[in-house]
């Protein structure tokens, strides 16, 4: 019995000792930014938007020492970098670069923190290891801070007043040339007007948890009340970081200004339909089991 107890405090146990802790989990984020202000608009920027920024406005005290308080977030950057320290001080974190630990929020926020300590003029070129102890964006970012996004026409942002080198060049005029036209509308909050070819589409993404979305949108078709007015109608919806994103088909002859009051009276209409707390009617539940029979989940 002592020579057993021995060797388990032996050679073997220090062994075991000496080895690291594991890194904590991540735990996975369906909806990775909720509780950010703009939350809509995040997922607008993450999922749907080809060329867009935002600034945000960090903590101090959660950055490293020194670190810049006021970066730019962006659709996506030069040769697909997680982020950037531009030569002249900016930084800018991509947000439609592939990350793999689960939560959206805490694989930007990784690459946030290393764009901050990186030198000016280099670029974050791979994700940084993301650990259930890495902060999430909600941790950096001040908490009452505007989350205003602008829509652009291309990706000149990328370079401001530096040059880029052939190959950054080239891949600015590749994606340039792929940029689908975009509007934001002013009628409700992170919706978009966009152009595809010879058609041309209304995008909105709901702030509201997504079940409940679900039913008053379910709701309004089944009442013939879930289209734009003229020859428009509702395509279905998508879900995108935990919210629903519903797709109108529009008449192609038009522009966005020319959905501005239809889009503010379906805001009302879909408040309306949000508010009840009745069950859904029969035709209510087949307009549901139709909607979610057609909606693709994004990421």
């Amino acid at each position: 019995m002592g020579k057993a107890s021995r060797r388990r405090t032996g050679p073997e146990s220090s062994r075991r000792a000496a080895r690291p802790e594991r890194s904590a989990a991540v735990p996975f984020a369906g909806r990775p930014f909720k509780g950010l202000v703009g939350e809509s608009d995040w997922v607008a920027i993450r999922e749907i938007l080809p060329a867009a920024t935002a600034r945000l406005t960090l903590r101090p005290e959660s950055l490293p020492e020194g670190a810049a308080t006021e970066v730019t977030v962006a659709t996506v950057l030069p040769l697909a970098w997680p982020a950037l320290h531009r030569a002249d001080g900016t930084v800018f974190v991509a947000t439609q670069t592939s990350g793999s630990s689960g939560d959206a929020s805490r694989d930007l926020a990784a690459a946030l923190l290393a764009a901050l300590s990186a030198p000016a003029g280099s670029p974050v070129t791979h994700l940084p290891a993301v650990t259930g102890d890495t902060p999430r964006l909600q941790d950096l970012i001040v908490p009452e801070a505007a989350f205003e996004v602008e829509v652009h026409e291309g990706f000149d942002f990328w370079v401001a007043q530096e040059d880029l080198d052939a190959e950054s060049a080239a891949s600015l005029e590749r994606a340039n040339a792929t940029v689908v036209p975009t509007t934001r509308m002013a009628a409700l909050p992170s919706a978009y007007f966009v152009r595809i070819g010879d058609r041309s589409h209304i995008r909105l993404i709901l702030g509201d948890d997504e079940d409940r979305a679900t039913d008053a949108l379910a709701r309004m078709h089944a009442a013939g009340d879930a289209a734009l007015g003229g020859p428009t109608r509702l395509l279905g919806a998508f879900r995108a970081c935990g919210l629903l994103v519903p797709v109108w088909d529009l008449d192609p002859a038009l522009e966005a200004a020319d959905y501005e009051d239809e889009l503010a009276n379906f805001g009302q209409r879909y408040a309306a339909a949000l508010a009840s707390d009745r069950p859904l009617s029969a035709d209510e539940r087949r307009a549901r089991s139709g909607l979610l029979s057609r909606q693709v989940t994004l990421r």
